[in-house]
């Protein structure tokens, strides 16, 4: 008996099945996603027309030459305005800690940054984002987003109409904060999803890259709070210990949690690919955000029963929320698979293995024996790529550009099969 997970079978292409539409309901086999009926179409069939050359969209092709035109201007603009940032945040970061503090400070602070990263890679591993546009957001994070709180700052304390100046530093923090620092994160968001919005297209995509920016503001600010209790305190040692207890240890993802809230709506709303209610959810999910921030920063005296509370349960929420996405994405990836798989791209066996994480270890597995694990890791990233063009094109808008990156995604589906099959 052959050990090849990709033996072929009857739903392969070449194979007797032909293209069949789902039963209703299978359309839509999770809350996340959904389709209206109208926008279905069955998946195109192995015999419909000669798949094109394998290789990049035409140019002059409609859309693509914007989708590009938008990754470099992203691309390069985000490099710029990082680099005119750091001139603003590092000066002042040293003006705060001196030169010592901002050493240790910036040691200290990539123990959480680790945390948070970590736990982004653990959520993005099902469809990952391209390096590049989560080097965009750690690099928005951690200095263009402190650089426009530094610039607003000033000019927001203006609005401070209070008569008891030790009023100040509570407004501050539980209403500028709040405020400012969330929409200057948020505002790299709606960059994303306005300029790349083929790689942010869901509420997981969405939740990635906000986790990756708030875990740059969080790194940026901890080394300010690291670094004064190293310059500031007569006893440096005892108060970073008990400033890395609070945000090293005790809430490393309370930025990510505040962010992740506008970054989960914004994600619903990019299932819609309309630009218009992209920039309304961008307005709409700073609330939540800057609620979340505002009590996080308005815990006074009970801080303690607050925390275990509140925060705790706010935490496990947003770590449950996470786990459903997965699981929904893992369903809808499915799905679109199965209809490829009706279509007699896939056989029913390699749906399994493509579309399920317990198919993906065994694929690996076996791959790793013959030597073909980089082969079979592609495999399965295509994979789950055509699964979210599919996705994309069912969602009724520019579909004919979708059909088209759905046709090279096709081919290099057949290309890497064959890869994998030796």
């Amino acid at each position: 008996m052959s050990t090849n997970p990709y033996q072929q079978g009857p739903g392969q292409p070449g194979g007797p099945a032909g293209p069949r539409e789902p039963f209703p309901g299978q359309a839509n086999p999770s809350w996340m996603g959904r389709i209206e009926p109208e926008y279905y179409r069955p998946a195109p069939g192995t015999y419909t027309a000669p798949l094109p050359a394998l290789g990049p969209p035409q140019p002059g092709r409609a859309g693509s030459g914007m989708r590009a035109g938008g990754l470099l201007a992203l691309t390069i603009g985000g490099a710029m305005l990082a680099f005119l940032s750091l001139l603003l945040v590092v000066p002042f970061l040293v003006a705060n800690t001196g030169v010592g503090g901002f050493i240790v400070g910036f040691v200290v602070s990539l123990i959480p940054l680790s945390a948070v990263l970590l736990t982004v890679h653990a959520i993005d591993r099902w469809e990952p984002e391209p390096k590049r546009l989560l080097f965009f957001a750690f690099t928005w994070g951690a200095a263009v987003s402190v650089a426009v709180t530094l610039l607003i700052q000033p000019f927001f304390a203006l609005t401070f109409q209070f008569s008891d100046v030790a009023d100040l530093p509570t407004y501050m923090a539980t209403v500028q904060a709040p405020v400012v620092e969330e929409f200057a994160k948020a505002s790299g968001l709606l960059l994303l999803l306005l300029l790349a919005r083929k790689h942010f297209d869901g509420p997981v995509d969405g939740v990635v890259f906000a986790f990756t920016i708030a875990g740059g503001f969080a790194f940026t600010e901890n080394i300010l709070y690291f670094g004064r209790a190293i310059a500031e305190s007569v006893s440096p040692a005892t108060d970073l210990a008990q400033i890395f207890l609070l945000r090293g240890v005790m809430s490393p993802f309370a930025h990510a949690i505040f962010t992740g809230t506008t970054g989960l709506i914004m994600g619903f709303a990019a299932r819609r690919w309309h630009s218009g209610a992209s920039v309304l959810a961008f307005f709409v999910g700073l609330v939540p955000a800057m609620i979340l921030h505002n009590r996080w920063n308005s815990m006074g005296a009970g801080f303690l029963a607050e925390y275990i509370l509140i925060q705790v349960p706010i935490f496990v929420l947003a770590v449950v929320g996470i786990i459903l996405l997965r699981v929904a994405e893992n369903r809808l990836t499915r799905q679109r698979l199965m209809e490829y798989s009706a279509a007699g791209w896939f056989s029913s066996a390699e749906v399994d293995l493509l579309a399920t994480p317990r198919g993906r270890r065994t694929a690996l597995h076996w791959a790793a024996g013959y030597n073909r694990r980089p082969q079979m890791k592609a495999f399965l990233h295509a994979a789950t790529q055509l699964a979210f063009i599919r996705q994309r094109i069912l969602s009724g808008r520019d579909v004919p550009l979708h059909q088209a990156e759905e046709q090279q995604q096709l081919q290099r589906i057949l290309a890497l099969r064959a890869a994998v099959a030796g």
